[in-house]
């Protein structure tokens, strides 16, 4: 998978902040892109053709996908909302994703997961991929649940499958948490290149800059080649964060889960 060039991936999701930044990235890379959205954005260049499509239609994906050398899924809810949404759009949706790679002989998928998987660990604690999950809400379940459909689909059909638990993607740290868990625009670049190439089957690593202060593990993405460059503090101290505090901070909360329930 190291050659990139002239290769062929689908993005799903190819409209959110993600998306746009790494669509540009791999144009000027010479990657031929099919950007999938449900909502409209403008094509990167002559080599990106926009396509509106859904994640709950399998048949189409798998049309879409025809000939691709792989596809990033960054669709979905990207963050808290009803259990029941979630189910639909990040759990269904994804399996509908790899389900479609496999029908259509994709090689591979890269996954957009989250580090909300892990957000109930405290911030006193180092944490690996190879730890249990403690996600810090239901938008956190729903990626557990992408990774287990991704380790199936690796396991059982022979499907290469990289996980990314991306942390807080922004142009800089703007809180004490986004001064561990920030990963930059740069960095994720690098992070999604690193997914794309690698000769590893399946992985599952943090997307998370070289913050001095960081939470998170960074031995299984260097693995796979991704070596962050870029530092939320630039080797400064870090502001306090108390131990007890669940690395998720007001993600973890309560209320920010059963606000978003239907009634």
């Amino acid at each position: 998978m190291s050659k990139i060039a002239g290769s062929r991936w689908v993005i799903t999701g190819a409209a959110g902040n993600i998306g746009r930044e790494l669509r540009s990235a791999l144009a000027d890379r010479q990657v031929d892109l099919v950007s999938m959205d449900i909502r409209s954005t403008p094509p990167i260049g002559l080599q990106d053709t926009v396509v509106i499509a859904d994640l709950a239609e399998l048949e189409s994906l798998v049309e879409l996908f025809a000939g691709a050398d792989g596809v990033i899924h960054l669709g979905g809810i990207a963050d808290e909302a009803d259990f029941h949404d979630l189910a639909q759009v990040n759990i269904i949706g994804t399996y509908h994703v790899l389900e479609a790679a496999r029908r259509a002989k994709v090689p591979r998928v890269v996954y957009a997961s989250s580090n909300r998987l892990t957000g109930m660990y405290s911030a006193s604690e180092h944490v690996s991929p190879d730890m249990p999950p403690r996600p810090d809400g239901f938008y956190g379940v729903s990626k557990v649940a992408g990774e287990a459909l991704c380790r199936l689909y690796a396991d059982k059909f022979g499907l290469s499958t990289i996980s990314l638990r991306i942390g807080s993607y922004e142009q800089q740290a703007e809180s004490p948490r986004e001064q561990r868990t920030w990963l930059s625009p740069a960095d994720a670049v690098r992070a999604f290149l690193a997914a794309m190439t690698t000769s590893a089957d399946t992985a599952v690593f943090y997307a998370v800059s070289a913050n001095t202060d960081r939470w998170w593990d960074l031995d299984a993405g260097i693995a796979v080649g991704f070596v962050p460059e870029d530092d939320a503090t630039a080797g400064n101290p870090a502001e306090h964060v108390d131990a007890d505090t669940p690395q998720g901070g007001t993600y973890a909360a309560t209320g920010y889960s059963t606000a978003q329930m239907r009634r």
